[in-house]
Order: C-alpha cells, then sequence, then structure tokens
C-alpha cells in the first residue's frame, strides 16, 4: 500500500494565491452590492479553503516536527510540542 500524498509547502501557497484571488473576488462583490447571499457563499467558500491548508501544514507539522522531537527521546521537548498542537487544535475547533 501507498503512503498517502503529503502537501508541500508550494502547493499550500498555490492554494493560498487562488484564496487571495477569492478574497479580492469577494471584495468586488460587496464593492459592487451584490445579493448577500451570493456574497456569504463566496465567505464560506474561502474559509473552507483556508482551513484546509490549515490542516495541511499541521499535519506536516505533526508528521515532519512533532515526529523529530519523538525520535529526539527529548521529553521536554516532546512536550512542548503536544501543548502547541493542543493549543492550535483547541483555536481551530471554535
Amino acid at each position: 500500500m501507498s503512503k498517502p500524498h503529503k502537501t508541500t509547502h508550494e502547493e499550500n501557497l498555490k492554494r493560498v494565491n487562488r484564496i487571495e484571488g477569492q478574497v479580492r473576488g469577494i471584495k468586488r462583490m460587496i464593492e459592487e452590492h451584490e445579493y448577500c447571499i451570493d456574497i456569504i457563499t463566496q465567505i464560506n467558500a474561502a474559509q473552507s479553503a483556508l482551513g484546509a491548508v490549515g490542516r495541511n501544514i499541521l499535519e506536516k507539522h505533526l508528521d515532519m516536527c512533532v515526529t523529530t522531537a519523538i525520535e529526539s527521546g527529548s521529553k521536554p521537548e516532546v512536550e512542548q510540542k503536544i501543548k502547541e498542537v493542543m493549543k492550535v487544535m483547541k483555536r481551530m475547533c471554535k
């Protein structure tokens, strides 16, 4: 069984660039007084896209930074990484 593809920083940057375009589009929609529900729909799409990027970066952090801390055998480093991840997870779940 092959390992699932891990999103790279370059791929995340491309996604953020697309999101930036979405946000500019939302701004234009507001400036042009477009239908409120259409604007809200685009806002939700941008929020969802940003959430996906955040999850991808968190996965990369777990796969690389947290794994490295565990492999180092340093209990304080592992505890610090776990605290960081828990803090981020709490914010993401709000």
